[in-house]
């Protein structure tokens, strides 16, 4: 599925095709928590980073959040825009808030990293959802196979 998407103020804006565009899974450690902010959780999608278009990309600045994670943000306003690891080179992972395509709605939500939460972040665990205090069981693409929502 081709995705667009942008910061706030419009300086950075992308394309890329991701076969994992669902947003499923919400992680609640302090990196994902203190860069995207809303809910107390993140929300990154999987996307082929061979694939990544972007205008504005004087605008796009790093930070390494653990070693070999970079995460982009916009120099102007701050929104967050996608997540690099070395250790999946072939995946760039966006910020699903950063998405201005319509996403698929998932039919179950993955908590991960609750063992990290802040103690106002009430995670919304509904029938079915799947919950870990760390690292889940299954990955972004088994997940999107497992259900049937591969793109």
């Amino acid at each position: 599925m081709k995705l667009e998407g942008s910061c706030h103020c419009r300086a950075v804006r992308f394309t890329v095709d991701a076969p994992h565009p669902v947003p499923f899974m919400r992680c609640y450690c302090s990196i994902c928590r203190k860069t995207a902010g809303g809910g107390g959780y993140a929300i990154n999608l999987g996307a082929r980073a061979d694939t990544m278009q972007v205008e504005g990309r004087g605008h796009v600045k790093t930070y390494a959040s653990s070693e070999g994670t970079e995460r982009a943000f916009c120099d102007t306003c701050g929104s967050a825009l996608w997540v690099f690891s070395q250790d999946w080179p072939e995946l760039i992972h966006p910020q699903a808030g950063a998405i201005d395509t319509d996403l698929p709605v998932p039919p179950e939500h993955v908590h991960m990293m609750l063992g990290s939460r802040a103690n106002w972040a009430e995670p919304q665990i509904e029938e079915g959802d799947r919950t870990f205090e760390g690292y889940p069981d299954e990955t972004l693409a088994a997940w999107h196979e497992r259900t049937g929502m591969t793109r």
